[in-house]
């Protein structure tokens, strides 16, 4: 969305609020090989809802993964989420193409609710406005300081930062190259992370709705250490469904539930606000990814409630992963995690 300078081979670096992933492609024909790929987990509170709190740990973090996978590419894309950042559809009032980047600073105002000098701007033509004269524009704002925070951090860990996207687009990125949806077909992609859940309704790979939500996998842990009384490494161990000693797994499942019956709250209050100002139709199936994707029962209750197909994301689905260089199966296991990074690391190949 953002960006930098001119885009060259980049690693896709997604710092989240519990670990930093970093992925790095080649593109072979039409083809992408997996060439590096690296995960370091933060401290609690080291990010918090989508802000770098702690800079020198963040560094330092991609500082060991691009050392100890032997990444040598400086240039990184990345990406931001939360509440300094604005993704709106909106129409603006101009007699061409050509004439809307004008317009956009004007319009902007009545969308934005920061100071427009705190903002960088972007924006994306989606086509004629429907139903009246000028354009359907897919508008992002993002407060100057949350790119600052992020790329700050960056340039500490003496990485280049080419482009700053928004994480809900990275995941639709990593998912059309992965899945090739029908251009007819209207799906949401809900990217759960540990502190904030990005939902981005998209069809013909045009993102319809996006929004960020405050909840995330935190939520499990903080609620199994409160209700059980337990540490927070037994909380966590406990949520990636690990046994941690005098917990039954009849009390655990019910706790796991109840915070999945609250995020299920938020992706159906979004999805009944889509369908009252948006368009009607019925969204046709979910995809889920993120560190919290794999939580026990989230998927099934998902499906439960909205009765369409959900699956979880798999970003390496068209992307060669050679079996003599990477673990396949630690590959399968963190493969929704990486979903975001993998997105990233193709905004590399978006321009020559």
């Amino acid at each position: 969305m953002f960006g930098l300078g001119k885009t060259k081979r980049s690693v896709g670096l997604d710092v989240g609020s519990s670990s930093v992933k970093a992925v790095e492609l080649k593109k072979k024909g039409e083809e992408y090989e997996l060439i590096n790929l690296g995960m370091e987990a933060l401290g609690q509170d080291t990010v918090v809802d989508g802000a770098i709190m702690d800079s020198f740990s963040v560094a330092n973090a991609i500082e060991k993964i691009f050392a100890e996978h032997k990444i040598k590419t400086k240039n990184v894309a990345t990406a931001v989420s939360g509440h300094s950042v604005i993704v709106k559809r909106i129409s603006v009032n101009a007699p061409s193409e050509g004439e809307v980047a004008n317009a956009i600073p004007y319009e902007a105002q009545q969308y934005i609710p920061f100071d427009m000098a705190d903002v960088n701007l972007s924006y994306q033509v989606l086509g004629p406005a429907t139903g009246a004269p000028g354009f359907d524009v897919m508008l992002v704002a993002v407060k100057r300081d949350k790119i600052l925070n992020h790329t700050n951090v960056l340039s500490q860990a003496g990485k280049v930062p080419t482009v700053v996207d928004i994480d809900a687009f990275a995941m639709q990125n990593s998912f059309e190259v992965s899945y090739a949806p029908a251009p007819d077909r209207m799906i949401a992609l809900l990217n759960i992370g540990a502190s904030i859940m990005n939902i981005n309704i998209v069809r013909g790979g045009v993102p319809l709705f996006t929004r960020d939500v405050s909840v995330g996998g935190n939520q499990y842990t903080d609620t199994l250490q409160k209700e059980l009384d337990l540490s927070f490494e037994d909380a966590e161990a406990l949520k990636q469904g690990k046994q941690v000693a005098n917990v039954q797994p009849d009390v655990k499942a019910a706790h796991i539930r109840s915070v999945s019956e609250i995020l299920l709250l938020e992706v159906q209050k979004t999805f009944d606000f889509f369908r009252q100002t948006t368009t009607a139709e019925n969204i046709q199936q979910i995809y889920v990814a993120g560190g919290t994707a794999k939580i026990e029962g989230l998927v099934d209750l998902l499906k439960e409630e909205f009765n369409i197909p959900v699956e979880i994301v798999n970003p390496f689905e068209r992307i060669e992963v050679n079996p003599a260089k990477f673990d396949t199966s630690y590959i399968a296991d963190i493969a929704p995690r990486m979903t975001v990074a993998v997105g990233l690391a193709l905004r590399s190949f978006d321009t020559p």
